[in-house]
């Protein structure tokens, strides 16, 4: 796998490698030199990156009663 690198130094990790590492959008990643002088690509969060969706998990805010509800079905005042 290939890449190229822009004029920022920016390159894009293949998918198949950032599939690999367990590394997506916000991860953080640390560049290792190794003694044959290879860099190599580290993931360091020991998690996934959460979801994008998780941080809206459980913020409805109060809902109704179950006697609320119920008195809306039955058409109590």
């Amino acid at each position: 796998m290939s890449t190229t690198v822009t004029s920022k130094g920016q390159v894009t990790i293949p998918k198949a490698v950032r599939d690999f590492l367990g590394i997506g959008p916000g991860s953080r990643v640390e560049f290792r030199r190794v003694r044959d002088g290879s860099i190599v690509v580290v993931p360091l969060d020991e998690a996934r990156p959460e979801s994008r969706f998780a941080r809206l998990r459980g913020q409805a805010g109060k809902g109704m009663t179950t006697d609320e509800i119920m008195a809306l079905t039955r058409g109590d005042d």
